[in-house]
Order: C-alpha cells, then structure tokens, then sequence
C-alpha cells in the first residue's frame, strides 16, 4: 500500500470542485508542472486521458495548495510521496500520511500506462478502506522503481493478479460482511481481529488464484522495466496520471537521504509546484 490516510466522503464537495473548474481547464491542451526542491526541479507532464485528476491536480496547483508541503514517504528504490496538507508545520517527529481534503478522486485507470520509473500516481487508503480505489485528493508519489529481469517480472505478474483478485473478493455481495467487520475492527483498532479478517481473504484469494489466468505485461511494458525500471506490482490500482519528462535524477536524490522508521526523511524536502506556461 502506498498511502495511508483517513477516508472521507463528499462527493458533494468533488461535483462542485470539477464543475467550476471546468470552466477553466482546456481539454485539448497538454498541461505541465514543475515542482522545485533544494535537490532541484522535476518537470511533469499531465495526462488528458485521466481528466479529473488532471483537473484536481491543476486546480490546487493553482491554489498553491502544495507549497511548502514535504515529501514526507520516502522509499529508496521504490516511491517519494507527498502532499499531505499536515506535512507543512510538522515537527520533524510528526508521523505523517492521514492528511488530506474531504473528497477522493474516482479511479481512473489507463492500461496504457504503467508504474515506469518517472510517473506521477494518486496515493490512496487500502482496498478494504476503499474498494472502489478512489484516490487522495491531495497526495501524490512519483516513482523511481528498480530493474527487474523475467524471473522478476514474473513474481511482479503473480503479485498483480493477487492483487486484482483481492479486490474482486471484497467486492462480492458474499463477503460484504467480512469487509464491514473489518472496518469496525480497524476503528476500534484490534489488531488481531483485523488479522482474522485478511487472512480470510486471503485464503479465498489463493483458492481462486488456482483458476485465474495470471497477469501479462505487454511487449513494451516488459522492455521499459528491464531497462528504465519501476514499481510493476501497482500496475492497475493506483491511478497514473502523468510523467516526469525532465528531472528523474531529482528523483533519485531524494529517494537516497535518509529516512527514520518511518520512511519520514530526516532532514525536509519541501517542494513548490506550478504550472509550466
């Protein structure tokens, strides 16, 4: 999972937010950002094929919603995320991730783009929490990934089809009780109960895995992550919804500095996005 924060739901809230912005966004034109740090500047293009998180995006880019937030996640050979409204005034020994604004944003997957080093993704609550997938409003990760090889690759494929099962088990109206029981679990915060609950999953996860024909990456997929690199295993549930085109070695000097347990880096990374005229 790569985003842990506190749910909220107002689609009330969202309706309006794109509304008004759609007076405002052209649909046709290829957006652009650029996020400053003290490690250098990363540069993003948005994707028109995933509009309400370019429109979101755009609009609190707008806002300066971001300036001064942290990247607060930082996971070498993986992710940095950031975003979380809480991040800008936080003590150094603040544990970050459960800030966001009250509304998510719908999945809006794309199987022509995957998790390659570079590309800009939503964060978001895990499946039983969420299991539509919606995306944080707010927070964001881009990736740096690692090189994988088919042996890899294939462990990669096996832990997508896991995942994809996973979701669709929770989404049967036969185990909607399962997933309640989870979430009162989860508030109430017994951590054992909660256990109980995934490995239940689980267990119809592997019987059904049996007869599931398993992921496959495409030609170009299986090329770029043996070559660039990336987080294949999030492939299809976490929205992309743009890529860095300039900057990836920003990227790495971020993912490098040291982190305390949790993955919170020692020293700030503040950052500053706007849009690129």
């Amino acid at each position: 999972m790569v985003i842990k924060r506190k749910i909220f739901s107002t689609l009330i809230t969202l309706f309006i937010s794109f509304s008004c912005l759609a007076q405002t966004i052209n649909k046709e034109k290829q957006y652009r950002v650029m996020i400053e740090t003290n490690f250098g500047t990363i540069k993003i293009r948005l994707y028109n094929e995933t509009p309400l998180h370019r429109d979101n995006f755009i609009k609190l880019v707008k806002q300066h919603y971001y300036d001064s937030l942290l990247f607060h996640r930082v996971i070498q050979n993986f992710m940095i995320q950031g975003g979380d409204p809480d991040s800008k005034y936080a003590a150094l020994d603040k544990t970050l991730g459960d800030g966001d604004l009250p509304y998510t944003i719908p999945a809006e997957f794309n199987s022509k783009y995957f998790h390659k080093k570079g590309v800009l993704a939503a964060g978001r609550n895990g499946d039983l929490e969420n299991q539509t997938q919606a995306s944080s409003a707010t927070q964001f990760y881009i990736v740096q990934g690692k090189i994988f090889n088919d042996s890899t690759l294939t462990k990669q494929a096996k832990r997508i089809t896991k995942n994809k099962l996973f979701n669709k088990i929770i989404n049967q109206k036969e185990n909607k009780n399962l997933v309640e029981q989870y979430k009162i679990f989860l508030q109430k915060k017994q951590e054992d109960s909660v256990k109980v609950i995934v490995d239940i999953i689980n267990k119809k996860v592997q019987t059904e895995l049996i007869n599931t024909k398993p992921h496959t990456f495409t030609e170009d997929q299986i090329k770029t992550y043996k070559t660039i690199g990336g987080t294949p295993h999030l492939d299809e549930t976490y929205t992309i919804f743009g890529e860095v085109y300039e900057g990836l070695e920003v990227i790495d000097k971020i993912a490098a500095q040291k982190t305390n347990a949790e993955d919170r880096p020692i020293e700030n990374i503040r950052m500053k996005i706007s849009l690129i005229p």
